[in-house]
């Protein structure tokens, strides 16, 4: 078995998420009683986001890849980077990485593609919402992706960054976000939804809403994960 290495942190709610799933996805592939090795660096999320925010790219990049070695030497053999956000500069950080880094992007584009969907809403951070690391994957495959317009990119920033990160989740949050996905089907003929943001999954618990799914990246990038560390 080869030991995963997570970039966690970023935010904290959703590293705790992280880890639950992948224990339990391994335990429901390996049914023997024994658990995963893993390896989590917890880093500064107000560190990478000022950098980001700061459109400092070459800053974001030296900061996760000296995170990520970090992680390689106390022993991983394979790592992620517990957020979809800081993907932004995800080509760059593989390039240089020191063992080979699953991506959240690419999980997701398999899950979708495998259902055949073409064209899916997309909700996250303003960075993932306004960001071209998403649509660069995606189009590759023929998927349409579609967001929210500037006022609910917004409020939807607006509530992950002073609510959600922070383990706020309050239901008016999540019915007001829940008005935004209705626009979408009804005006943008959406057919699925991504949870763009690793810590949606834990407002919006549900797996569809009016009929469409939604795809929590989150539990993608866990499993996906859990596949690479198990070797038979």
């Amino acid at each position: 078995m080869k030991t995963l290495g997570i970039i966690g942190g970023i935010a904290p709610e959703s590293t705790i998420e992280y880890y639950r799933l992948i224990i339990a996805s391994y335990r429901k592939q390996k049914q023997d009683g024994s658990y995963p090795n893993i390896i989590i660096n917890s880093i500064d999320m107000k560190k990478m986001l000022d950098l980001i925010g700061a459109n400092d790219l070459t800053g974001v990049t030296g900061y996760l890849l000296s995170e990520v070695k970090k992680l390689a030497l106390a022993g991983a053999d394979v790592g992620l980077l517990a957020s979809n956000t800081p993907h932004i500069v995800f080509e760059e950080i593989n390039r240089q990485s020191p063992i080979p880094l699953i991506s959240i992007v690419e999980a997701a584009c398999e899950t979708v593609k495998a259902l055949k969907l073409q064209r899916i809403g997309l909700f996250g951070t303003r960075f993932s919402m306004q960001g071209n690391f998403y649509p660069k994957v995606f189009s590759r495959e023929g998927i349409m992706l579609v967001v929210p317009n500037m006022e609910e990119q917004t409020f939807i920033h607006d509530k992950y960054m002073n609510e959600l990160v922070n383990g706020i989740f309050l239901p008016e949050t999540c019915a007001q976000i829940l008005h935004i996905v209705e626009r979408l089907i009804e005006m943008e003929s959406i057919q699925g939804l991504i949870l763009g943001g690793t810590e949606l999954p834990l407002l919006l618990r549900d797996q569809t809403y009016k009929g469409i799914p939604f795809f929590d990246t989150t539990k993608i990038h866990a499993e996906r994960a859990v596949a690479q560390i198990i070797v038979e």
